[in-house]
């Protein structure tokens, strides 16, 4: 995740270490030099998502196709240059970083808060400078750099680590990302993709060795130097009085930087006068007010060494290799044909949360751009929370008695503060006979097991009885059907107007010109009827009747509307009842909410959307 304010700092005060780079006369050096091994680029994917989606209507989201073509021509041009790509992505939260994962989220929800403000007061999107990535969008860059060709990696460790050991070991051109970390590993060379010039293929090298020159230290000096800083394994707050002290000392103070500029440079003149020896860190690790944990000089430095590496911070015996071992044998899951499988798909990006769950019976969800000021429906962590508990008791064995291990959830929504994990349990979906065990519905074959495979499924939407209409339709709008219906089930506030648009949608997403859709309604009008009548038919064998919803004159809030319209008050009653009482579970300790908000059982997330002005009157 970086170390705060360098990446600026070598910007504003070593310019020599930022150098204008050509890619394509680099990978032509690479190919003289090294005429087996074609030029290969390692992509920090995470660190470019905000690079490739550049739609002007971000905050809706949802243009697939332009961002596909997007990505499209970001592979084109690296192959026109003859440069193979290979994307990374985060696949896990290290236990080590969940302190600093919390602290990212919780600053995000302010973020977003200010976002639904902003929109609410002017009454349009605002400009990129607020912008946040939207939902599961490196989810689906995953899938769509897959579907173009691409070689695409789920990491077992932080990305930053298995990026810079990739490039290492592959004797790659360069990382291609925006992460200080790239400065700090003794890997192959760092490129900027915040200064890429895609037509041109010429970018900004940060070059390691000029930054020691202009710090006056040397490789060796740089993780200590990351962790002496403030990074994901020691946190800033430990360091404050450190720097006090380095700032006194310090020939390089300039009025003319900033305070973070300032302790960077005393920091490095610090740093230079320390002997490089296990000693010296261990007397760092003494002066420094660690805690109970003295070790956090020492594990900070050790995660930027390689496989190979070695530090003369840390002497040989004490250096643990960071490699994914003994997961099989501390796993929840103790099936190896399954946990191997399961970790197999997690590299190639084909199950990013399953084999955490197998692995470690954990999960996370980051931010989603949810309004917490809009009480109708709840966060997308709490809608589908059931469907998630089916799919858990699937994945997972019940041991004595029938009980499941409970999940560890980390899921971001507006008034759960992440102090700790949310424990939930799995429950089994409602099949005639039991739910299938894992092993025969990944290994077995046939048409049976194909037919489990696809009641399992909807069993966990709470839509067993619908299969044999369901597979009447085209696998994507099966799909999407299966994922409306549950919606609509699950939040009672949803209504008529809003299943007409979602159905709309899906009959129109195969792309077509707005003169096209003018005339598609009468053509549409059969199949938009019987997927709307599907919904209609699911929900009501759930005893969920979907109603239209009342009018209202100009942009109010759903508080208005509730006040002044008895109709939309019985409507809109009760917009998120749990189905299972361990739904319960991290809500009640919430009660009262110390950040001031009000939670009530009858609407425990207590969650608001933001509304588009009504449609005016016929």
């Amino acid at each position: 995740m970086g170390i705060k304010g360098l990446q600026g700092f070598v910007a504003r005060v070593c310019p020599d270490a930022c150098k204008t780079v050509d890619l394509r006369e680099v990978a032509e050096k690479h190919r003289i030099d090294h005429p087996d091994f074609p030029p290969v680029i390692v992509v920090d994917a995470m660190s470019c998502v905000r690079y490739w989606y550049t739609p002007e209507s971000w905050v809706c989201g949802g243009q697939w196709r332009e961002y596909l073509a997007i990505l499209e021509d970001f592979i084109k041009a690296f192959m026109a240059a003859g440069i193979k790509l290979v994307f990374y992505f985060d696949g896990v939260v290290e236990e080590k970083k969940r302190d600093e994962w919390i602290k990212r989220r919780l600053q995000n929800n302010k973020e977003i808060a200010r976002i639904f403000q902003f929109i609410k007061t002017h009454r349009k999107q605002p400009g990129r400078e607020m912008f946040i990535v939207p939902s599961a969008l490196p989810t689906f860059t995953r899938f769509a750099l897959k579907s173009l060709g691409q070689k695409t990696v789920c990491t077992l460790q932080e990305a930053d680590f298995e990026v810079a050991a990739y490039g290492l070991q592959h004797n790659c051109i360069g990382i291609l990302g925006q992460d200080s970390d790239y400065l700090i590993y003794n890997t192959c060379p760092y490129f900027s993709i915040e200064k890429l010039s895609l037509d041109r293929l010429v970018t900004v090298m940060y070059s390691r060795e000029d930054l020691c020159r202009a710090l006056g230290l040397s490789l060796t000096h740089l993780p200590l130097f990351a962790c002496l800083l403030g990074n994901d394994v020691v946190p800033e707050s430990l360091l404050e009085r450190f720097w006090r002290k380095c700032l006194v000392t310090s020939p390089h103070k300039n009025n003319s930087y900033n305070r973070r500029t300032n302790i960077l440079l005393a920091v490095a003149n610090y740093i230079s006068k320390v002997p490089c020896s296990y000693s010296s860190l261990k007397h760092l690790e003494e002066m420094l007010p660690l805690g109970s944990d003295k070790t956090l000089l020492h594990r900070g430095v050790e995660s930027y060494l390689l496989p190979g590496q070695q530090s003369p911070w840390i002497p040989p015996n004490l250096t643990s290799c960071q490699t994914f071992s003994l997961q099989q044998q501390t796993a929840v899951c103790q099936d190896k044909e399954i946990f191997q499988l399961a970790k197999e798909q997690h590299i190639q990006s084909e199950n990013y949360t399953i084999f955490n769950i197998l692995s470690k019976g954990e999960i996370e969800c980051s931010n989603s751009l949810e309004d917490e000021c809009d009480t109708e429906i709840p966060g997308q962590a709490l809608i589908y929370r059931p469907a998630r508990q089916h799919i858990y008791s699937v994945l997972l064995e019940s041991g004595k008695g029938g009980a499941y291990p409970l999940v560890k959830e980390w899921f971001v929504y507006f008034g759960n503060p992440l102090q700790q994990p949310e424990l939930i349990q799995p429950v089994q979906p409602s099949m005639p006979g039991g739910t299938p065990n894992l092993k025969t519905l990944w290994f077995a074959k046939g048409p049976d097991v194909e037919k489990q495979r696809c009641s399992t499924f909807l069993a966990c939407f709470h839509l067993q009885d619908r299969m044999e209409e369901l597979q009447a339709l085209e696998a994507p709008v099966a799909a999407f059907c299966c994922l409306l219906a549950y919606l609509m089930m699950q939040v009672s506030s949803l209504s008529l107007e809003d299943l007409n648009a979602f159905v709309a949608v899906i009959l129109c997403l195969k792309g077509k010109s707005a003169a096209q859709l003018a005339g598609l309604q009468e053509s549409l009008y059969t199949p938009f009827q019987n997927l709307k009548s599907f919904i209609c038919k699911a929900c009501t064998a759930k005893k969920r009747t979907i109603q239209s919803r009342p009018r209202g004159n100009g942009f109010i809030t759903g508080t208005q509307q509730r006040e002044f319209n008895p109709r939309f008050q019985q409507t809109h009653r009760s917009s998120f009842v749990p189905p299972y009482h361990n739904q319960m579970r991290g809500f009640l300790w919430r009660n009262p909410q110390p950040q001031g908000r009000e939670y009530g059982l009858g609407h425990p997330d207590r969650r608001r959307r933001f509304q588009l002005p009504p449609r005016s009157p016929r």
